[in-house]
């Protein structure tokens, strides 16, 4: 058993990081239901989990291929009454703020670009930008945050460099 995977008597779970990771970046959402279905449909995520309580409804949304460094979009959608944050309103990933999903081919982001242009979420069009940022195009979710499409961006190139 790795350090990561010992026992520890303050922890609940098995399985930790051996470092400090980033693992999630978390949305307050006004309809849960509508944003979950909006990044099933227009991202690779796939829904981990779902709960409620007593202060609402929370998601988790993750890549399916269970990566040993988990990064997920954690939704939580609040009870009006039980809203931590409430009167504050529900901020938003705009204009330059985004989420940024690179893809594998660059007719991926045409198509991507069509869908959102169907249903009136296309923020920007597809389009060719100097480099580093490569071929993209930008939607909006439920709640007006800003996802970003790209193909070629030289992320994956860049950090294999890196390492």
């Amino acid at each position: 058993m790795s350090p990561s995977e010992a026992p520890s008597s303050d922890a609940v779970h098995v399985h930790r990081p051996t470092s400090a990771r980033w693992t999630h970046l978390a949305l307050r959402v006004a309809d849960i239901d509508a944003t979950i279905a909006w990044y099933l449909e227009f991202t690779p995520l796939e829904l981990l989990e779902r709960r409620n309580d007593d202060d609402g409804y929370g998601a988790w949304l993750g890549h399916p291929d269970r990566s040993s460094d988990p990064f997920i979009l954690v939704l939580a959608q609040f009870l009006p009454d039980r809203d931590p944050f409430a009167p504050a309103p529900i901020a938003t990933l705009a204009p330059f703020n985004h989420l940024g999903i690179e893809l594998p081919a660059r007719a991926d982001v045409d198509d991507i670009a069509a869908r959102g242009a169907a249903v009136g979420c296309l923020a920007g069009p597809a389009r060719q930008m100097p480099p580093p940022i490569g071929y993209i195009c930008l939607l909006h979710d439920p709640d007006g945050n800003l996802v970003e499409f790209s193909f070629d961006q030289g992320v994956y190139d860049r950090v294999r460099e890196m390492r």
